[in-house]
């Protein structure tokens, strides 16, 4: 809100104008007197008075210009500063922090200069933190591509050695084959990232039973949990929700693959599925190694992984759980971890059971 100046204020001003317009004036008088008086001359009053009128007029002026830069106002200073501020900003430097204090204390809130200062100073840090954002994705994007890719590039050249025996040649294609899918993985992943966070993302909620959803991708996955003798639990009520079917198949596909390649041979597996009021929860519980608490808050973290070694052994990029978390979101639900060290992991998933603009 603008701040009407006093009428004190006002008039100080004022006095000060007419001060500088009469030393303006005797200083004309003063060398135009001397000037005629040189030149012996004698001019009618009525042109004496318009030439020490105009004269004085142009020694205001300039006397105005010449303190006016010793004596900018404040503002000036500041918008200075804005634009500074704004220019660096442009130029991708965010490392911006600007301090001005306006009035007394109960006025600074209600200043619009402090709102504009907070919100370039907002603007600057969200900048900044996506800018490392954006460089740790960069770096982990090169990583993730580069180690396949110098495996594949290693390995290839190996099998140009004529001396290989044929089962060296064929360990050698199964490890190029492997890093192949891990990369076709990636790429997969970093799609679907880029369409989840797209405008145009593919969104079609509709009506389903997610229970006959649930049951369906655990006997798809079977071959996976058979294999490490993994013993498979499921205990659903019946459900009906409204939600987009593919997104949702990605997030418990995500999180079945996840408790199966982290669970041990011979481990349990336990997928509930119960109904509250207004919300379908689904919890997914293994006895695998599990996750250090302080970990929790990061593993919806565009890749991050909760253990670097482990997830050098069994694979994986750490986008399998951002997916998730993207998907969750859209569809205004949740997803919580639960887990230590050595006790297992638990992901609980809360939706709601009906969204707007589902179809029947």
């Amino acid at each position: 809100m603008n701040r009407k100046p006093s009428f004190l204020h006002m008039a100080m001003n004022f006095v000060l104008v007419l001060l500088a317009l009469l030393a303006s004036w005797i200083i004309s008088f003063y060398i135009t007197k001397a000037a005629y008086s040189a030149m012996a001359w004698t001019p009618h009053d009525l042109l004496s008075l318009l030439i020490n009128a105009v004269l004085g007029f142009c020694f205001f002026g300039i006397g105005i210009a010449i303190v006016s830069k010793y004596f900018r106002p404040r503002e000036h200073y500041f918008l200075n500063d804005m634009l500074e501020a704004l220019r660096r900003i442009s130029n991708g430097d965010f490392r911006i922090n600007l301090e001005w204090e306006f009035g007394r204390n109960n006025e600074q809130q209600r200043h619009p200069y402090v709102q504009l200062v907070d919100s370039i100073n907002s603007m600057a840090a969200n900048l900044k933190e996506m800018e490392e954002l954006r460089q740790e994705f960069i770096s982990n994007v090169s990583h993730e591509i580069g180690s396949p890719l110098t495996s594949i590039s290693g390995f290839a050249k190996a099998l140009k050695d004529d001396k290989l025996n044929v089962e060296q040649r064929h360990r050698y294609l199964t490890i190029i084959e492997t890093e192949c899918i891990r990369l076709s993985k990636l790429s997969d992943n970093l799609l679907k990232l880029a369409v989840l966070d797209s405008d145009r993302r593919p969104f079609h909620p509709t009506a389903y039973r997610l229970d006959k959803q649930l049951v369906s991708l655990i006997l798809a996955c079977e071959p996976q949990w058979e294999e490490k003798k993994i013993d498979m639990s499921v205990e659903a009520d019946e459900v009906e929700i409204s939600a987009d079917e593919d997104l949702m198949s990605q997030v418990w596909l995500n999180l079945i693959h996840n408790g199966i390649k982290f669970t041990p041979e011979g481990g349990k597996i336990t997928i509930f599925l119960t109904r509250t009021e207004d919300h379908a929860v689904v919890r997914i519980a293994d006895t695998g190694s599990g996750i250090d608490e302080q970990d929790h808050g990061r593993i919806f973290e565009r890749f991050y992984k909760a253990d670097k070694a482990r997830a050098r052994t069994v694979g994986g990029s750490g986008l399998g759980l951002s997916i998730v978390h993207k998907i969750m979101e859209l569809h205004r639900g949740s997803i919580a971890v639960s887990s230590k060290l050595g006790e297992g992991t638990e992901f609980t998933v809360s939706l709601p059971l009906h969204l707007e603009g589902a179809e029947a």
